[in-house]
């Protein structure tokens, strides 16, 4: 066996010490093949040593451009936080050619990582064709399928994992938001089924919520509700939430920007591209998104992390946490320049090509909305506002990513009402500190006036009327979020007052909100 294999085989094996020796031999015996070195690479990048790793893949690519290695390049740099040249690698890898599915599959995960789900479709579907027996490789593919409007492969895919796993719980949640369930058709007794079976909690959570997501489509509100309370009891356990967290960082940020007059910081960054939507999560931002980016001059590069990221390598904190009070506090003593700077730098590379705009629809924003408008003075600011028990109930619902911690709190209702109570507040900050930066748009007046609302929401961002921003739904750009298939429908009023299917449970939130002062009627 060479020692190619043999690094190769301790690695499949998890035998890193023995994969590293046998790299490094090669690396000594043939200093001028790259092989050693990229295996050296691969064997840091399995013990968690990034910051070895990342000089022996570029050792490795300095002596040939492989397409496994840059591809493995490609992901390295995604988790670096280096956007740009990730994208540059993936695409020299694809450009490389192979016909190798995990190189493949490798290059479609970085791209759709990056938020390029259209062009992650080519490399999954060749990683599915080398090896169509790979359920992961079959996964990733009717992911981005879905993303993209390919409802029906989608869900061919999903049903060929389900064959072979039917216990994947990925699949059922997926399944169960691609389209509408009704009483005719729907996954209810495969689902119960497949909840019987499950063992693991996260299995347990997305069966639930598969459940619920089909009991609230078919009108069964307390089925859903049920189903609901049980994902979401069982998680909040699992992570150990405690809303004193999240009180916190609001306490922070308020105590930061009460304190300081805008006014006598620092000059920002002087440009007008972007165009930030805010909110909270599940009140139409994916709706405003699609409907700016149908404007000729405007572009969506999605929910980047571009803002959070740029405060929270200028603050230089310790901590691994992208958002805290320490880093808060740091931040007063940034340059907004420095912060516009570095945000653009990230945001360039998930721009749209050929449009002079761009939309960053990261909806937490809002708890930077005091560091966007100082760092980028002629920035536009949206802030989407919908019903705070529609909002309430929407956010309980929706599975977010799990282990995210910026969606942490939406695991209990009361949690929830909590958050929108410190939101609604901090939004009020907001428009005192920065009058007429943010535009408060209300989804419920979007829904009954599209035309009206959205000639509000182009004048604001400065833009000429487009009639394109009223067919939103024929947009064909990649949907990455829960609404993927609501906006791909014309606008509707099916969201409106959907809280009310489920008010008795939800009183104790509304007397909660209304006590707060927060209209709930």
């Amino acid at each position: 066996m060479t020692l190619a294999a043999q690094a190769r085989a301790a690695l499949a094996r998890g035998d890193l010490p023995a994969a590293a020796q046998a790299a490094q031999r090669l690396a000594m015996e043939q200093p001028e093949q790259p092989d050693g070195y990229f295996l050296l690479g691969m064997a840091a990048v399995e013990a968690g040593q990034v910051a070895r790793a990342l000089p022996m893949l570029e050792h490795a690519l300095a002596r040939g451009r492989d397409a496994e290695h840059l591809a493995q390049y490609a992901k390295l740099l995604i988790l670096l936080r280096r956007d740009g040249d990730a994208a540059q690698a993936a695409r020299d890898a694809m450009a490389a050619g192979t016909q190798d599915a995990r190189t493949l599959d490798t290059i479609g995960c970085v791209l759709a990582r990056l938020g390029d789900h259209e062009a992650s479709i080519t490399p999954f579907e060749g990683a599915v064709a080398a090896e169509p027996d790979n359920l992961s490789y079959r996964y990733n593919l009717a992911a981005a399928c879905g993303f993209t409007g390919r409802v029906e492969a989608a869900r061919d895919h999903y049903e060929t994992i389900l064959k072979a796993d039917p216990a994947d719980s990925r699949v059922h949640y997926a399944l169960a938001i691609l389209s509408r369930q009704s009483v005719e058709v729907n996954s209810l007794p495969r689902l119960e089924a497949a909840l019987a079976r499950a063992a693991q909690p996260e299995n347990r959570l997305r069966i639930r919520y598969a459940l619920a997501k089909s009991h609230e489509d078919m009108g069964n509100g307390r089925e859903a509700f049920t189903y609901l309370s049980a994902a979401n009891a069982d998680h909040k356990r699992t992570i150990g939430y405690d809303f004193a967290q999240d009180r916190a960082i609001f306490d922070a940020i308020e105590g930061l920007f009460s304190d300081s007059a805008p006014a006598a910081w620092g000059a920002g960054l002087e440009e007008p591209a972007p165009i930030f939507i805010v909110g909270m999560p599940r009140t139409g931002t994916t709706l405003v998104d699609r409907i700016l980016s149908s404007h000729a001059a405007v572009g969506s590069a999605g929910e980047l992390q571009a803002m959070p990221l740029a405060v929270k390598q200028l603050a230089a904190t310790p901590s691994r946490l992208v958002i805290d009070p320490e880093t808060i506090a740091a931040s007063a003593a940034i340059d907004p320049l420095a912060i516009g700077r570095a945000y653009m730098a990230r945001a360039e590379h998930h721009r749209p090509k050929g449009a002079p705009r761009f939309i960053d629809k990261l909806p937490a924003n809002f708890l930077y909305v005091g560091h966007i408008a100082r760092a980028l003075p002629q920035a536009r600011i949206i802030c989407l506002r919908r019903h705070p028990m529609d909002t309430v109930w929407s956010n309980y619902k929706n599975l977010f990513a799990s282990q995210s911690t910026y969606y942490a709190y939406s695991y209990d209702l009361m949690d929830i009402a909590r958050y929108y109570a410190r939101f609604d507040g901090l939004m009020a900050l907001w428009d005192r500190l920065f009058p007429g930066r943010v535009l408060s748009l209300s989804y419920e007046a979007l829904v009954a006036d599209q035309e009206g609302q959205t000639r509000r929401l182009l004048a604001h961002c400065g833009l000429d009327w487009d009639a394109a921003c009223l067919s939103f739904h024929e947009n064909k750009a990649a949907v990455a979020t829960p609404s993927a298939a609501q906006v791909r429908r014309p606008i509707n009023a099916d969201a409106v007052a959907r809280w009310k299917r489920h008010e008795a449970e939800l009183a104790p939130v509304a007397n909660w909100l209304a006590a707060q002062g927060i209209a709930v009627d």
